[in-house]
């Protein structure tokens, strides 16, 4: 494969903006090209221009900050015009990593712009937890504003986008570029002039979200033609004048899995009041009703498709419940939909878990990483039904003015890479969806982490009781620990048991996440027992304390297996970080909820054969029936997002909403 020529592939990997995805043998083709890919020597070429330079090190050191600066608008006016080469953008990149030590005391190693080189290329660059993929970004980000149609630089919160940006703010201005942040409370003016800017620091929502109100602006105008026929007709262009932003050019993705893949289904919908007291009612009726039907007999629960369906007897009784309720009940396809969501809201979606009650309002916790989303909320009735079935005040559904997923949005940008710790294991899904490879950068240092083999228990209480057991050996030798937890319901429970033993701890999770940067600044230290949600495992830096080095470093548990193999090695990535000593453990049950839903049949035979067991069950089958339930989970989400994009293409075409750009 190394004698293909690297333009070749390049124009398999040309975006794929506004065209939908690829069916039958297209698709078949295109997934085959996508394996083949993955055998195209990227990383040793991306090493190999790494070390050239670094060899140019010694040239830019020895300039002093006059020159630097005039070298940079040099090679910025080059980059405007689109009359760069390879060796301009190394010499672009060595002048980039000589300002960040001047700047900020940190220069690039060697991996580092190997990854930078990476997201260049347009591909996700898998970069291990600590390496530096803040700093890492810089290079392509400065390459990017010099050119002049702007950067978006993506991260998963408002403190990220504005730490980054001030952190990273320096080297950009010694280059001679503007850099801005955008947070949820940001003004219509000061957003406009954010986007102006060089270089814009947001989140994947803000983003989003301004693309769709722009879009809302513009009404019928769809290209650049009928934009600037308008604002000549108008003299003035009054819609072209309330845009914030100037175009989806480049993007660069932190965190790239949780947001292109974890989020990719999340469609993000601009709404407005719809007031309708007589649905509000009806919310609360078919809590009530959904209260006296019975599963097995009236409904029955599929957890795998987290799908509920009423039986025969269930319809029959439904007609019953609801003869004389007037209103949306008069109709049998209304009435369906109304249990349907009644019954989901009871039976699939739990307090702790997927939701948590916030000033008498129902909150969404993300189930990637456990963060509270208090600005969103579920559609199609669905939020409304949890509301009724908690009893809190239920908000009216609103009108929907225009929706798009994430992955659609995404897919808009004429230019996208992204960075995260974890992408090799959804290299599939970026090549089908985005047509962005995968490339694993080594570290810096040889990682040194001790990884466990799981240990598998046949009950839940087992489980807790061995994860206690774990927790208490390890704590009186004085190694910090991290105990992992999927949903806050959990946390709680295991926080619960930690007290129940006289062992100080920290909890971690949405009900907590105000005191997240305190917790998680501590968690390294001597003695301490950390309990969170998978929101550990983002955006967060967990240093070791004094004298931890010599006991072992930081000791991470994984209390429950995730739906993706992905997220669990997130977690273990928290410890053992830029060569630091750490070591991670799986203690799970064959009643865990992946397991349960996923290799249920197989669960239970094997629950059923050591059911009795006392010792745990460590054994290559047992271990290999997580991995098959935790495959079977990744190709079922990898379906349902390509049915929302599909889903998405559409709508488009229906209703010819969304642009290509």
């Amino acid at each position: 494969m190394a004698a293909i020529p690297s333009a070749t592939w390049r124009m398999f990997e040309q975006r794929i903006s506004g065209k939908p995805l690829a069916k039958g043998l297209d698709a078949v083709s295109d997934a085959g090209i996508g394996l083949v890919g993955r055998f195209v020597p990227r990383r040793r070429r991306f090493l190999r221009q790494a070390e050239k330079i670094l060899a140019l090190e010694k040239h830019f050191s020895e300039m002093a900050n006059a020159k630097l600066r005039q070298r940079s608008r040099e090679l910025r006016e080059i980059f405007r015009c689109n009359r760069d080469n390879s060796s301009d953008l190394e010499r672009a990149f060595a002048l980039v990593r000589e300002v960040a030590y001047r700047q900020i005391g940190e220069r690039p190693f060697l991996v580092q712009v190997a990854g930078a080189l990476a997201l260049e290329d347009g591909c996700i660059t898998e970069m291990a937890t600590g390496e530096g993929k803040t700093l890492t970004a810089t290079m392509p980000v400065t390459v990017a504003g010099w050119r002049g149609r702007g950067c978006h630089v993506i991260t998963v919160n408002d403190y990220l986008a504005g730490r980054d940006a001030e952190w990273m703010g320096r080297i950009y201005d010694f280059c001679g570029l503007t850099v801005a942040h955008i947070e949820q409370q940001t003004p219509p003016a000061e957003r406009r002039a954010a986007y102006l800017a060089d270089i814009t620091y947001c989140t994947n929502k803000e983003v989003a979200a301004d693309f769709l109100r722009d879009r809302l602006v513009l009404g019928r105008l769809r290209g650049l033609c009928s934009t600037l026929l308008a604002k000549m007709a108008t003299s003035g262009g009054q819609a072209t004048d309330r845009l914030v932003q100037r175009g989806l050019h480049y993007a660069i993705v932190d965190e790239a899995d949780s947001i292109l893949v974890d989020e990719a289904v999340t469609p993000l919908i601009i709404s407005g009041q719809a007031p309708n007291p007589e649905q509000v009612e009806s919310f609360h009726q078919a809590a009530d009703i959904a209260g006296q039907l019975q599963p097995e007999a009236d409904y029955r629960v599929n957890p795998r498709y987290r799908e509920v369906e009423l039986t025969d007897q269930g319809s029959s009784r439904l007609t019953e419940l609801t003869d004389g309720l007037g209103g949306v009940w008069k109709g049998t396809r209304r009435r369906l939909e109304m249990i349907n969501q009644a019954l989901t809201a009871k039976e699939l979606y739990l307090l702790g878990k997927h939701y948590v009650i916030e000033d008498d309002k129902i909150v969404i916790v993300d189930e990637f990483t456990g963060r509270m989303m208090p600005d969103r909320t579920w559609r199609d009735g669905l939020h409304q039904a949890i509301e009724a079935k908690e009893d809190v005040e239920i908000n009216a559904p609103k009108a929907t003015y225009a929706r798009i997923s994430f992955q659609r949005f995404f897919r808009i940008y004429r230019k996208l890479s992204g960075m995260t710790g974890t992408a090799s294991e959804a290299s599939a899904e970026f090549w089908q969806i985005y047509h962005m490879p995968v490339v694993t950068i080594p570290t810096n240092r040889p990682c040194i982490r001790k990884k466990f083999p799981t240990i598998v228990l046949p009950t839940e209480s087992a489980k807790w009781t061995r994860i206690v057991d774990e927790i208490r050996d390890i704590h009186e030798i004085g190694r910090p620990i991290l105990v992992g937890t999927r949903t806050v319901r959990a946390s709680e429970h295991v926080s619960e048991l930690l007290k129940s033993e006289n062992l100080e701890h920290q909890v971690l999770n949405a009900v907590y996440h105000r005191q997240e940067a305190q917790i998680v600044a501590e968690a390294g230290q001597r003695g301490k027992i950390t309990v969170a949600t998978n929101m550990a495992g983002r955006g967060t830096d967990i240093k070791l304390g004094r004298r931890v080095t010599g006991l072992g470093g930081l000791h991470v548990i994984a209390a429950e297996p995730n739906e993706s193999a992905r997220i669990d090695r997130q977690l273990f990535g928290r410890g053992a970080r830029q060569g630091d000593p750490g070591s991670a453990q799986g203690i799970f049950s064959l009643e865990d909820e992946v397991v349960s839903r996923y290799a249920k049949t197989i669960a239970a035979g094997l629950k059923k054969r050591y059911g009795n067991a006392k010792e745990y069950m460590s054994s290559a089958f047992v271990r290999s029936v997580f991995r098959l339930a935790q495959s079977r989970a990744e190709r079922l989400a990898l379906r349902q997002r390509k049915s929302v994009l599909r889903t998405d293409h559409w709508l488009d075409e229906q209703l010819g909403f969304t642009g290509a750009e």
